[in-house]
């Protein structure tokens, strides 16, 4: 009689452990999101370098999610003191970055 309900108990278990791996009882439960971050990025857009603030983050399928882009800096592309100028505004929006990221945790 012990035997089996020892029996009954570890087959319970495998079943619960079986439900839960294929996601039967955590469909209910939201996951956090992710959190976001602020990162440097830059583009091209009409001959113009653009520096930016982006506020994004991972995907679910790994690609990141842009909520929001700011442009931080904007010069011609064809500046002659253009790697100067871009150097300069990556390290500005850097820093500003960290700033953002620090601000958001605070609040």
């Amino acid at each position: 009689m012990l035997l089996a309900v020892v029996e009954m108990v570890l087959l319970l278990v495998l079943v619960a452990l079986l439900l839960s791996g294929l996601g039967v009882w955590t469909a209910g439960r939201r996951a956090a999101p992710p959190r976001a971050r602020w990162a440097p990025a830059h583009d091209e857009v009409d001959g113009r370098t653009r520096v930016l603030l982006r506020r994004s983050y991972p995907g679910p399928d790994g690609v990141p999610v842009v909520l929001e882009d700011r442009v931080f800096a904007a010069f011609p592309a064809d500046d002659p003191a253009w790697e100067a100028r871009f150097t300069e505004a990556m390290a500005g929006a850097r820093f500003r970055c960290s700033y953002l990221d620090a601000e958001d945790s605070a609040g």
